[in-house]
């Protein structure tokens, strides 16, 4: 199978990257079912890519329907260390205007029914969530869309709802009291699972809307709309920052897991230490 050492996961409206060379696609089997769609590989600038849509090509998938765990592993086998995820949010700040972009240090998981985890069935482990995105492929965002002249935002925090709906008024008026500064369906429970992962993951937020906190309401379309306009732009962001992307890693993504597995190894059936093997392997021996 091609390797790729980055993975970008596509939001809302970004369903395939321009100018991939040598492209292929990647069906992956993983414990956890199918993924959201298949995987195209390729090289962008010379780097190895692995595309991702996070809703599927047409947008078929839910938020709350994204098969998170099935992504990241698949991601993962394909020798993936760096994640770039574009999702679309809304704003809790007059300052943090529709059409631009946020590069986010901190987030609230508000999500409900989604599956966060790799482990339990018998292995228990506990991740450090504490800085939720990698801050050395962050800072690398945002020097990129800077020098891409995007109007961009360094660290905020994003508030990930379950949806599908939005907000309710008094909702949004709370997580403005919060004083957090966006809103969007998508980061949970991908952050937590890339770091279960020991995978590098930023985030490159578009703003849309204001949510609901103003006298208007946001609607579908008004997310489109705005969407569209920041495609191309982050579009442009990937490009830039793929070829920056350090070689070797030195950030604490690399090895989150290594004093993360409480459960002794030999308490440990086979079957389950080979159907995590991927992530814990180097960890845990057959």
């Amino acid at each position: 199978m091609p390797q790729a050492k980055i993975g970008v996961i596509g939001g809302t409206g970004l369903y395939e990257i321009e100018g991939l060379t040598d492209i292929k696609e990647a069906h992956i089997d993983t414990p956890f079912g199918d993924t959201s769609d298949h995987i195209i590989m390729g090289k962008l600038n010379g780097v190895g890519i692995a595309f991702l849509p996070r809703h599927g090509r047409g947008h078929r998938i839910l938020a709350n329907e994204v098969p998170a765990r099935a992504n990241i592993y698949a991601l993962k086998s394909l020798g993936v260390e760096h994640i770039i995820a574009i999702n679309s949010c809304g704003s809790f700040k007059e300052e943090l205007r529709p059409g631009e972009l946020l590069i986010p240090d901190q987030a609230i998981d508000l999500t409900k029914s989604r599956p966060s985890t790799f482990f339990g069935n018998g292995i228990a482990a506990h991740i450090s969530m504490a800085d939720p995105f990698c801050q050395v492929l962050s800072r690398i965002l945002y020097d990129c869309a800077q020098e891409a002249g995007a109007k961009v935002h360094s660290g905020g925090t994003y508030i990930c709802m379950e949806g599908p709906a939005f907000s309710t008024r008094a909702e949004s008026l709370l997580y403005k009291s919060w004083n957090a500064d966006v809103i969007g369906m998508t980061i949970f429970p991908e952050a937590k699972l890339a770091r279960e992962a020991e995978i590098c993951y930023a985030s490159i937020c578009c703003i849309t809307d204001y949510d609901c906190w103003k006298a208007e309401h946001v609607t579908a379309d008004i997310v489109t709309a705005i969407m569209q306009k920041n495609i191309a732009l982050s579009k442009q962001i990937i490009k830039m920052a793929v070829s920056r992307v350090p070689v070797k890693r030195e950030c604490e993504c690399a090895v989150a897991l290594k004093t993360s597995i409480l459960t002794n190894p030999a308490v440990l059936a086979l079957d389950k230490k080979r159907r995590l093997d991927l992530l814990i392997g180097k960890y845990i021996s057959k």
